[in-house]
């Protein structure tokens, strides 16, 4: 199936500086992800018959252009269901029609991937996978304690590998030509850091900070409120596991 990749430039925590906007095949054709608008996805939307608009989450960096290429292209605008009002107040757009898992939008099929965000979705494009930031090509996603949830994240990878999808398409950065090879990777990241925040707790570490610096071997003073984040969906996930208390403010070994 055709893929089209529009780079867009945005203010992302992403490495590439970029998000990617898609246009899934001609006709009629699906734009996903139009971060705002360009000279070059003008061009891209041009040259197809643009029928259907969506996102893959409603993040800042992912939603820009939906209103004006929904407009100009007199495009069905479609959001999560349960969700709707979530995607009308980041896009300014009320959505047309919503979907689910499994829903067809065009030539592509919607599968559920939360975790990055709660309405986070993939699309199935024959053998390859519009995976928005379930998976990146390079570093690691970012799940945070406000928007994310490590447990629902980690399940959706592992679904991702389950379907074993021929090409990766992310949210950010290239292609990814081995899939269970990369997701495999982020798998074991997450459960390494896992590894360490519980060590820390049982080591008699309490706070968030104190946590975080535990936790991290490296100088993460650069992006200091991204780790704790990271580290707070950690404990979210260890409490509700039982592994660890932790009520929002301070940490303990069970």
């Amino acid at each position: 199936m055709n893929v089209e990749r529009v780079p867009v430039p945005t203010e992302t925590l992403s490495p590439y500086g970029v998000t990617n906007a898609y246009l899934v095949g001609r006709e009629p054709a699906v734009l996903v992800d139009p971060a705002g608008r360009t000279d070059a996805l003008d061009r891209a939307v041009d040259a197809r018959e643009v029928d259907h608009v969506l996102v893959t989450h409603a993040h800042p960096d992912h939603v820009d252009g939906v209103a004006h290429y929904a407009d100009a292209c007199e495009a069905t605008v479609w959001a999560r269901a349960g969700r709707e009002s979530r995607f009308e107040r980041a896009t300014g757009v009320a959505p047309d029609r919503t979907f689910r898992e499994g829903t067809g939008v065009g030539p592509a099929t919607v599968m559920e991937t939360p975790g990055h965000a709660p309405d986070h979705v993939a699309l199935v494009a024959g053998e390859a996978v519009l995976a928005g930031d379930l998976v990146v090509a390079e570093g690691s996603v970012l799940v945070g304690a406000d928007e994310g949830d490590l447990r629902a994240y980690l399940a959706s990878l592992r679904r991702l590998y389950a379907r074993d999808p021929g090409r990766l398409h992310p949210g950010h950065g290239p292609a990814i030509d081995d899939p269970r090879a990369r997701i495999e990777r982020l798998l074991a990241h997450r459960l390494d850091r896992e590894s360490k925040v519980l060590a820390a707790v049982r080591g008699g570490a309490c706070t968030l900070d104190a946590v975080t610096d535990a936790a991290y071997e490296k100088d993460v003073s650069d992006v200091r409120e991204a780790a704790r984040r990271t580290v707070a969906a950690h404990l979210e996930k260890l409490a509700v596991e039982r592994a660890v208390r932790w009520d929002g403010r301070r940490a303990a070994p069970r």
